[in-house]
């Protein structure tokens, strides 16, 4: 009976669970020190003036001679319409004041015929404010015809095109035998003079640091050896609702003659110091409040999930601003299949 009792005893018990080994992972230490995050944006150069050239009257184009990055002088003609029907009209304007000089010239004659007669009494009073009436008349339709000649020659020379100040001829919007508008842009004439570059910064950069450094390095796309000094100057008030960007104007600092109008340029400027750590892009991971780090307990080695505040995302790590502390311990390799108050171990074989 004793023996049975002993063997029932023994089935009972169950064997401990194997022990579980701790994670092996890879920490980075957080440190934190003064960065000052370089910013990057891409634009175009542009001229400190533009102007935005259009005929004042509508007309067909009949002429064009000029084209996208030709330069020209104040002055030069760069377009002309069909001018028949203004030639028409001061033509018309002309033969009115012929006829209006015509005119006044026997109103004047016959305004000195009264005028003698009067002296001599052989004419009355009536005759000769009539006459006088006739002169005045004449002459005021002569001036009229004459106002109505400069405005005929006036809009003449409206079907001219003519450039308002040196510089270069950077847009194009119209081809000869085109209808043209009054006021509708034919060329866009960039000024001689000091050249600037355009950016378009999101919202979000200018709110962080809403007063930027006075100066930024300006290179070129296709050659970053090729590059000038410049300084901001002007940040837009508004800001466009579609792309939710401000635009930047920055003067540019003796530009190289290969920073020509319209090249595709890069600003580089030094945003405001902050204290960051840095840490590899494998350390995140997210929470339910956004993005977080596991965490290790120095003195248990277990693992929690801790939400932080980042900075600024870039090419192989990141920047945090909040939510860790100098000395904290953050997993980066390793982390994936971590849960909260697990037991790890920093192997210095993982890469981090």
């Amino acid at each position: 009976m004793l023996s049975i009792l002993l063997l029932l005893s023994a089935c009972g018990e169950q064997p401990p669970p194997p022990e579980q080994k701790p994670e092996r992972v890879a920490v980075d230490v957080v440190a934190f020190e003064p960065i000052a995050p370089d910013l990057s944006l891409t634009g175009t150069v542009a001229a400190r003036v533009e102007s935005q050239l259009s005929f004042q009257i509508d007309g067909r184009v009949a002429e064009r001679f000029v084209d996208v990055s030709d330069r020209v002088k104040a002055g030069d003609l760069l377009a002309r319409l069909d001018p028949a029907s203004q030639q028409a009209d001061v033509d018309a304007a002309q033969a009115s004041v012929a006829a209006a000089e015509a005119t006044l010239e026997q109103a004047r004659i016959n305004f000195d015929r009264q005028d003698q007669l009067l002296r001599s009494g052989v004419t009355t009073r009536g005759n000769f404010e009539n006459a006088r009436k006739d002169l005045r008349d004449a002459q005021g339709n002569l001036d009229s015809a004459k106002a109505s000649l400069a405005n005929a020659r006036e809009q003449l020379t409206f079907t001219e095109l003519r450039a308002d100040a040196d510089g270069v001829i950077t847009e194009r919007r119209t081809e000869t035998g085109q209808v043209a508008a009054a006021a509708q842009p034919v060329f866009t004439l960039a000024h001689e003079g000091e050249r600037e570059a355009v950016f378009d910064v999101y919202e979000s950069l200018l709110i962080e640091d809403p007063s930027p450094s006075g100066e930024l390095t300006v290179r070129l796309v296709g050659d970053p050896s090729v590059e000038a000094r410049a300084k901001v100057r002007e940040i837009s008030p508004t800001f466009d609702s579609r792309t939710g960007t401000v635009r930047v104007r920055v003067t540019l600092i003796a530009p190289p003659e290969r920073m020509g109008l319209g090249s595709a340029v890069v600003g580089v400027a030094q945003g405001q110091e902050k204290r960051l750590a840095r840490l590899s892009w494998r350390a995140l991971s997210a929470g339910t409040r956004g993005a977080a780090v596991w965490v290790i307990d120095e003195a248990t080695k277990a693992v929690s999930l801790r939400p932080i505040e980042v900075d600024s995302y870039r090419t192989g790590y990141i920047l945090v601003s909040g939510g860790l502390k100098a000395g904290d311990k953050v997993v980066t390799a390793g982390s994936q299949l971590l849960r909260e108050g697990q037991v790890v171990e920093i192997a210095q074989d993982v890469p981090a």
